[in-house]
């Protein structure tokens, strides 16, 4: 027998405050992770093509931002970099002075209150724009790298590093380095489930980052595999992960809801790039309500299990929500 007319599920959705009182899922800024592309320079502040509304900032530039991202309500960023120089040995990745490393220190003095995160990959470091060296046993002898970088931030202030390079057992390595170095506190946030996509596009604008030859199909993940990403997570916990990223963010919504229900760690989704660009672009013709577009999207990331996002809208969404 039909449960109508004495079940009727729009009741609650009469009007806007009942709505609000029956929602599952909320948005809360202290969910939110925001970008910072660190440059070298004085005073400079790089708008982004592929990225309306951001920037590639030098370091005096970041501390300014970072402290209007605390007086809005956003409590932690993502630190990557463009160095003055690349190499085929990535050094300016684990340099001392390296640019990260300049912003970090900054970042602590300006703004103590925020949560430090810096990426941990070669590829915005390199001179051919791969994320580990590319000669020899290009996994295995990419790994030492990585660990140097990590433990590098740690050293300069980093509160968790997030390693994305997708090298097989760096999370281990890297484990072991900061260990090592007196930095067993410092958590890693590991791009367990990080694929091949097609959405990373403005990003390599922004960290001056595309591959001089070939592409990352060889040790990013196959889009198409949900099963293997599931694997990838279990390994990097196993290694000594204390937290999940799964990227890109909106494709992988069934990888953010499995690793949800399987795994009891925090699980970070990056909502990337082209995510963020494709939504821009549209409104900007009219063709989409960007606030709502925005919310809509990371409500269904938040939705599949994310307890934090990364994206590019947080301090819009801190006038949105």
């Amino acid at each position: 027998m039909s449960a109508f007319p004495a079940t009727r599920l729009r009741r609650f959705r009469r009007t806007g405050a009942l709505r609000e009182l029956v929602r599952e899922t909320r948005l809360d800024l202290r969910d939110l992770v925001y970008p910072l592309f660190a440059c070298p320079g004085s005073g400079v502040v790089k708008p982004l093509e592929g990225l309306p509304g951001i920037a590639q900032r030098s370091v005096d530039r970041l501390a300014d931002e970072a402290e209007e991202l605390l007086g809005l309500g956003i409590g932690a960023v993502l630190l990557f970099g463009i160095p003055e120089e690349k190499d085929d040995a990535a050094s300016g990745a684990y340099d001392e002075g390296g640019i990260v490393q300049q912003a970090l220190r900054a970042l602590s003095a300006r703004a103590p209150e925020l949560v430090l995160l810096t990426d941990v990959c070669l590829c915005e470091y390199t001179s051919h724009g791969h994320c580990g060296v590319v000669e020899g046993d290009a996994n295995d002898l990419s790994l030492e790298l990585l660990a140097k970088t990590a433990v590098s931030h740690a050293d300069a202030g980093a509160h968790a590093v997030c390693p994305s390079d997708m090298m097989d057992g760096r999370v281990g390595a890297i484990r072991g380095a900061l260990d090592s170095d007196g930095f067993e506190q410092v958590p890693i946030v590991s791009y367990a489930a990080k694929a091949a996509s097609a959405f990373y596009g403005p990003f390599r604008e922004a960290a001056e980052s595309t591959p001089a030859f070939g592409d990352r199909r060889s040790y990013q993940m196959d889009p198409a595999n949900a099963r293997e990403a599931l694997r990838e997570c279990e390994l990097d916990l196993q290694e000594g992960a204390d937290a999940l990223m799964i990227k890109p963010a909106l494709p992988s919504l069934d990888v953010i809801a499995a690793a949800r229900a399987r795994f009891d760690v925090p699980i970070f989704a990056y909502n990337v790039s082209g995510e963020y660009a494709m939504v821009k672009a549209a409104a900007a013709r009219g063709w989409l309500d960007e606030p709502a577009a925005a919310i809509e999207s990371l409500t269904a990331i938040k939705r599949a299990g994310a307890d934090v996002i990364v994206s590019y809208w947080a301090k819009e969404l801190a006038d949105w929500l």
